[in-house]
């Protein structure tokens, strides 16, 4: 998959967590027509479902919110947090731990290996999920350490 302008890095946090920043810039870019039809078929499934309801908050509320309002990132996660309660420091570690190591040696390997394959990624040094929807976009995750970020 090429670079999409306007999706960043599922690495990259917005406020204590990973990923919930890259579920907003679907929903933005999606919008404008802008998102490729393979991501399409993901929107709310997925990591996206795992995001909500880590944050307890219904996907489709979300995502109206976001386009009515023009919420910023922050002003997301606070609605979504002022709806489904916020989360503890411990809570968001563990959430940010199992979403950056997805992939590895767990239940999702299998699909992680079947990307890399469809990609012709076989020579990156793709540990997770979040490395291998990085490099799939054209960003190096590990030159980067992306999840030190």
């Amino acid at each position: 998959m090429p670079s999409v302008p306007g999706l960043r890095s599922p690495y990259d946090k917005v406020g204590r967590l990973v990923y919930f920043g890259r579920m907003l810039d679907k929903i933005r870019v999606h919008a404008k027509a802008a998102l490729p039809a393979d991501y399409i078929q993901n929107l709310g499934t997925g990591f996206d479902g795992r995001c909500c309801a880590f944050l307890r908050v219904d996907y489709a509320e979300l995502k109206a919110r976001v386009l009515a309002s023009a919420l910023g990132d922050a002003a997301a996660l606070a609605w979504a947090e002022s709806r489904g309660g916020a989360r503890s420091d411990e809570e968001c570690e563990v959430w940010n731990g199992f979403m950056m190591k997805r992939g590895w040696r767990d239940p999702a390997a299998t699909m992680l290996a079947k990307r890399i394959a469809e990609s012709a990624l076989h020579g990156a040094p793709i540990m997770t999920m979040f490395d291998y929807l990085d490099f799939d976009e054209g960003r190096d995750p590990v030159a980067a350490r992306r999840w030190e970020g």
